[in-house]
């Protein structure tokens, strides 16, 4: 380091809020997506703070950074101020300017049917609220990134730069419309083969809820290829229910279908699958009134879903 451990020079600010966002992030160039900065320029200011410092404050592995013990002290001491900083920053813009929209991401199938209609009266209230959907990983990756404020997530994410808070518990179910139930005839856990015939309706290529279904209910490994793939599971309760084939679906999403009868369970397992969704949020994210209302909302919905 270029300079010595006896440096008293004052830290500079920018540089500290960069290297917190490098600490919450766990990489330069995620960091640097934060800011609005080249990821160059999050090197030189990390390089310069740890040159003052005379401390090595992240170790470079093959993706991204480990933070030091030392980073670990000095983010203890700083992320506090930073924080409330930038809360004054943000109380304070001018009452003209419009409030920086809420980055909400999650399936398609619970922001359409469950979280978007929860979200209404905020809307109406005045909240902006841009929305994208896709899948579980590449979502969380943008979450830590910062392209995102919450992500609804089927996985539990990894990694302390996430916090995840479980939302809510899905049903799967084995489906189909009542002409294909009829054919199929009685069924039990022990044995598949009633179903060999029945086109399988997938989410993926290698459906990966319907392949579950079967590891968990039949206790066997699915080895056939779907006939129809959608992704998006409202197209699949579409295609299931005019009769394509059959599928496994989240019941919140098919009850409606199966209340009316355009749907009907070809199994009901005394232990059936259960998959629990996350609201996932950045560790340590500068605390924004908009995306506390849109959490602490979703996640009073969610008790209902």
């Amino acid at each position: 380091m270029s300079h010595s451990a006896s440096d008293t020079s004052p830290l500079d600010l920018m540089h500290l809020r960069t290297f917190l966002a490098v600490y919450r992030a766990g990489s330069f160039t995620a960091a640097g997506a934060l800011l609005g900065l080249s990821q160059p320029t999050v090197t030189s200011q990390i390089r310069a703070l740890e040159s003052q410092l005379d401390r090595q404050l992240f170790e470079r592995l093959p993706r991204g950074v480990a933070a030091t013990s030392v980073a670990d002290a000095l983010a203890t001491r700083v992320a506090g101020p930073l924080d409330e900083l930038a809360a004054v920053a943000e109380r304070d813009r001018s009452d003209d300017e419009l409030p920086e929209p809420v980055h909400l991401a999650g399936p398609a199938e619970v922001l359409a049917t469950k979280a978007l209609p929860a979200l209404a009266p905020l809307v109406e209230q005045g909240l902006r609220l841009r929305v994208t959907a896709g899948l579980a990983d590449d979502l969380l990756d943008g979450l830590r990134a910062g392209r995102f404020d919450l992500v609804l997530s089927a996985i539990r994410p990894r990694g302390r730069s996430v916090v995840a808070v479980p939302m809510m518990d899905e049903e799967f179910v084995l489906v189909a419309a009542p002409a294909w139930a009829a054919r199929i005839g009685p069924l039990t856990c022990d044995d598949p083969g009633p179903l060999r015939d029945a086109p399988l309706i997938a989410y993926a290529e290698d459906l990966p809820i319907v392949r579950r279904y079967w590891r968990h209910v039949f206790r066997t490994r699915l080895t056939r290829a779907p006939a129809v793939v959608v992704p998006d599971l409202r197209g699949v309760t579409a295609a299931v229910a005019a009769g394509a084939g059959i599928s496994v679906l989240p019941r919140y999403l098919c009850a409606g279908e199966l209340r009316s009868g355009a749907l009907v369970t070809l199994l009901d397992p005394e232990d059936p699958p259960i998959n629990t969704g996350f609201l996932a949020h950045r560790a340590g994210a500068p605390a924004r009134r908009p995306v506390t209302l849109v959490r602490d909302l979703l996640l009073t919905a969610a008790r209902s879903w």
